[in-house]
């Protein structure tokens, strides 16, 4: 076995220009339809969380002056928090239906020309 020849092929594939199939192409339309809400769902709800964590810090009386306004205001924001949780897998499933419908007829059309090769 020559490792000379095969390291050789290695690198001039590594080098030659790369023609992208209709594959990647549609894989990359699927995931540019997917991500604006995929992005979207996890910093809202990683804020949600934080929002979630403001608040029951506040009625647990770990930050702030431990009065009973405190306690009242940490029930409300924590509630904002679990509130914005509970909307975040909704708005992620609009978002989503919304970016397929945009990508709908490029994706349709490469599916079709791939499978009619």
């Amino acid at each position: 076995m020559n490792t000379d020849k095969i390291y050789a092929e290695h690198l001039a594939n590594e080098y030659a220009p790369k023609r992208d199939s209709k594959v990647v192409a549609l894989r990359k339309l699927d995931a540019e339809a997917k991500l604006p809400s995929t992005i979207f769902s996890y910093t809202f709800g990683i804020v949600s969380s934080l929002v979630t964590g403001v608040g029951m810090c506040l009625a647990m009386e770990v930050i702030g002056d431990g009065s009973a306004a405190m306690f009242i205001l940490g029930v409300i924001i924590g509630l904002i928090g679990f509130a914005g949780m509970g909307f975040n897998y909704p708005i992620y499933k609009r978002l989503l239906e919304k970016g397929k419908r945009k990508y709908a007829f490029d994706i349709m059309e490469l599916a079709k020309e791939i499978s009619e090769e």
